[in-house]
């Protein structure tokens, strides 16, 4: 699988064999082709999720950001700034 970025900087995931971008979360296969998706390939599309997620928060300036949970979306404090903390 292919990590391209949308016009807006995020990333998506395409197939490498036919370059849809559709796929079967059911099977976890491309709907056009039926190439299986592996578990490497979710971990490193999860990976540009997060740094996408990691570079929106700091151009958003966001502050007592430290890290960002990709799956959840969850925003950890900085330590020691806890009343600047965004919920």
């Amino acid at each position: 699988m292919s990590i391209f970025h949308n016009p807006m900087g995020a990333p998506e995931l395409a197939c490498d064999n036919c370059g849809c971008r559709w796929f079967d979360r059911m099977t976890n296969c491309c709907y056009e082709c039926g190439q299986p998706v592996t578990e490497d390939m979710v971990a490193e599309f999860q990976a540009a999720l997060a740094e996408f997620d990691r570079q929106r928060a700091a151009e958003l300036g966001l502050p007592g950001v430290k890290d960002i949970d990709a799956g959840c979306g969850k925003i950890a404090p900085v330590p020691g700034d806890d009343d600047k903390t965004v919920p």
